[in-house]
Formats: C-alpha cells, sequence, structure tokens
C-alpha cells in the first residue's frame, strides 16, 4: 500500500474528530449553550464514571486472555517512557524558556502526559473499519484494536494520577509558599513598624505575660491530647487511618473509575471461569457484558463532543507565552515520536515486542499524541495555570489535525 492510500486512511479518523470537536464546539458557544459550563460538567461525570468505565472493562474483558497477556507487558514499559522522556524534555523547555512559575509544572505536565485513552479509542475503530486498512480483516482489527486502546487508557490513567498529578502538585506547592512568604514579610514589616513606634517598657510586661499562658496552654493541651489518643479504641485508629488513605487525591487518582473498570476487565478476562459465564454469545450471562458494551459505545461521541467545547476557554484568550507553546508542539510532535520509532524499532529488534503490525502501531501512536484531557483537570484542582492551559490544549489539538494523520501514515508504512 502506497503512502498516499495510507495517508488517507490516517486522515479519515482525524477529520471525523474534527467534525465532532466543532460540534462540541458549536454547541458549547453562549448563545447555543447547550454544553455550557454546567452541562459539561454532568457529561464530564457521566463519561468519567459510567462510560469510560465501561468501554474498558468491556474491551479488556472481550480481548484479553492469560496468554495475550503475557505478550502486552511491554505496553506499560512503553507508556511509562513517554512520560519520563516527555518530562525530562518539558524540563528542558522550561529551562529554556523560562515561563511563569505558576504554569512551570502546566508545561512538564503536558509535556509528558499524551492523551493515551481516547483518541486511540477513537482513532484505531476508524482505520480498523476503513476498506484500505493494512492490519487485515475489520472485526478482527476492532476487537484486538480496542482491546490495545483500552489498556492503554487504564495504564495511562494510573500514570497521570501518580506521576504527573505529583509533578503538578509540587511545583504549584513551591508557588503558594512564596505567595505566602512574601504576603507575611509584608505583615512582618507592617507590624514592625507600629511596634518600633511604641515604648519598650509597655511591650516587654505583655510578651513575657503571653509567653507564659502560652506555655501553659501548650502543656494542658498536650497532657489532654494524651489521655484522649490512650482513650481512643485501636479500631477507631485503624478507620480513621483507612479513611485519610482512600480520600487522598493520588489514591482516589490512581484507582480512578476507569482503572476499577481496567480491573474489572482483567478478572473477567484472564480468569477461564468467569470468562466462560460472561463473554461469548452462548454465555449464561453474555446480556451482562452485552449491556456494559452498550453502554461503553456511549464514551466516544462523549468524550469528543466534550473535548471539542473545552476548546472554547481556549479561544477566549489567555497570555501564554508563545515560545512555550510552540516548545510543547515541538516536544510533542517532533522529538516524542522521532525517540519513540527508535525505541520500538530497538525493542522489536531485541524480542521485546510481538510482530504485530496492530501491537506495534499502537506503541509508536502513543509517542504522537496531543496533551492528556486530564492535564486541564489537575490545573484546575491545583489553581494554576487553567487558563492558560485552554490556551496550551487548543494549540495543541488544532495541530494534532495534521500532526496526527501525518505520524499515523508514517507509523502505517513503517510496521505493514
Amino acid at each position: 500500500m502506497g503512502l498516499q492510500e495510507l495517508f488517507y486512511v490516517a486522515s479519515m479518523p482525524v477529520i471525523k474528530i474534527l467534525i465532532v470537536t466543532a460540534i462540541g464546539l458549536f454547541l458549547a458557544l453562549d448563545n447555543i449553550n447547550l454544553l455550557g459550563k454546567d452541562a459539561r460538567i454532568q457529561v464530564n461525570h457521566l463519561v468519567h464514571y459510567v462510560f469510560n468505565p465501561a468501554l474498558v472493562g468491556s474491551n479488556l474483558a472481550d480481548t484479553i486472555t492469560f496468554e495475550n497477556f503475557v505478550v502486552l507487558w511491554f505496553m506499560p514499559v512503553n507508556i511509562l517512557g513517554t512520560f519520563i522522556i516527555g518530562s525530562i524534555l518539558g524540563w528542558i523547555l522550561v529551562k529554556i524558556t523560562s515561563p511563569p512559575e505558576n504554569i512551570q509544572g502546566l508545561v512538564v505536565g503536558a509535556c509528558s502526559a499524551g492523551n493515551l485513552g481516547n483518541l486511540p479509542i477513537i482513532i484505531l475503530p476508524a482505520i480498523c473499519k476503513d476498506k484500505g486498512s493494512p492490519f487485515g480483516d475489520p472485526d478482527v482489527c476492532h476487537k484486538y484494536g480496542m482491546g490495545y486502546a483500552s489498556l492503554s487508557m487504564a495504564i495511562g490513567s494510573i500514570f497521570i494520577w501518580s506521576y504527573v498529578y505529583n509533578i503538578m502538585r509540587i511545583s504549584s506547592s513551591k508557588v503558594h509558599k512564596e505567595d505566602r512568604a512574601s504576603s507575611a514579610s509584608i505583615n512582618i514589616q507592617a507590624s514592625g513598624e507600629i511596634l518600633e513606634s511604641l515604648p519598650d517598657e509597655f511591650l516587654e510586661p505583655q510578651n513575657s505575660a503571653k509567653g507564659d499562658t502560652d506555655d501553659a496552654y501548650t502543656l494542658l493541651s498536650s497532657q489532654e491530647s494524651e489521655d484522649m489518643e490512650k482513650q481512643v479504641p485501636i479500631s477507631d485508629k485503624i478507620k480513621h487511618n483507612l479513611r485519610r488513605i482512600l480520600l487522598n487525591p493520588n489514591f482516589k487518582g490512581i484507582f480512578a473509575p476507569s482503572t476499577l473498570g481496567a480491573i474489572v476487565g482483567f478478572l473477567i478476562g484472564l480468569v477461564p471461569q468467569i470468562r466462560t459465564f460472561m463473554i461469548g454469545s452462548d454465555a449464561p450471562l453474555h446480556v451482562l457484558a452485552d449491556s456494559v458494551s452498550m453502554l461503553g459505545d456511549a464514551a466516544i461521541p462523549s468524550i469528543t463532543l466534550i473535548m471539542g467545547a473545552n476548546l472554547l476557554k481556549g479561544l477566549k484568550g489567555a497570555t501564554t507565552p508563545m515560545w512555550t507553546i510552540i516548545g510543547i508542539i515541538i516536544v510533542r510532535y517532533i522529538f516524542l515520536p522521532i525517540l519513540g520509532i527508535g525505541i520500538i524499532k530497538w525493542a522489536t529488534h531485541l524480542g521485546l515486542v510481538q510482530p504485530d503490525p496492530l501491537y506495534q502501531f499502537i506503541l509508536l501512536l502513543q509517542y504522537a499524541l496531543p496533551p492528556a484531557m486530564s492535564i486541564a483537570t489537575i490545573a484546575q484542582l491545583f489553581g494554576a495555570g487553567e487558563s492558560e492551559c485552554s490556551v496550551i490544549m487548543l494549540w495543541t489539538y488544532v495541530l494534532a489535525s495534521l500532526a496526527v494523520t501525518l505520524w499515523s501514515t508514517y507509523f502505517m508504512w513503517l510496521v505493514s
């Protein structure tokens, strides 16, 4: 198959994404307001808690068996590689372009975390269903392609909420500490000016009295807390600590609904006794698996519409350094794909990657994707660079239409 035909095959899914994304953007306009802020929040909750877990779980349960799970071990390593290489390149970009401190963690996060779930889940089925697809039978391609994409989504979600989340948390905490320190120094200066205007004999008795009171209060409170700790049963202490762990954002992020859906999917797919009861037209509980699969089918259009609606923030404008945006685009669409080709070729030569063109294609595609939409959620969570994130997302996703098409064309030629 020639490059021209491969370019046509690769461009079709991207064009479909652009059309549905444009519809989502149109529905989010103030005059239309069908996907306004409140509606986006509700649909995002549906996608996050229902559609995505159903999609990931049903596809993994259908495609993952113990035999092919052993072969797919390289995918988590490959995804971790994209995060580490991307974060190193992002750190270099920060040093070169010197963006404002409040968005430095955002820049590193945008370079390291790609859209490993939503876009592959949209792109792969469209490529498989196209008549000129180089991956053979459309049904077989669709079945295994969705399994690979679902596994990519689940692993990517874990790394985003454990690795990138903490990078952006540490960066934002430094900025907040500096802000608090500067405001505290202003308060100290102001209070110092007042104290200097008062006579020394007026200040000293009050300070000493206050010190005595504080010492007595500290002693009494420490004794009371020790007595209370002795009275609290061990079971209550365990419950309290468990509650703190479960409510920790890191823990909640790692065990996101998509990850839980992946765990259920793995359990069904890898345990033969459960698989025979749920998977296949002759399975006694196949109606349950079909219902979950039907819910999962709603994920792709919903995700794409929301992606378009979220880009509206970027159109409304925010000041983000131009060279920083250009640097993120260069990292994600030039450096990472080139390095990815070398890594996958090297891994295939050593026999670490199976000679399956579709599997190799998804591994290569993981290096050429725009930033993950979860970056915007994390930026909003820490209140650091939320508006700047919208601009970064706007430009990276606008250029993704060209970059992903070109790299998909080359990747298909490379593996076929």
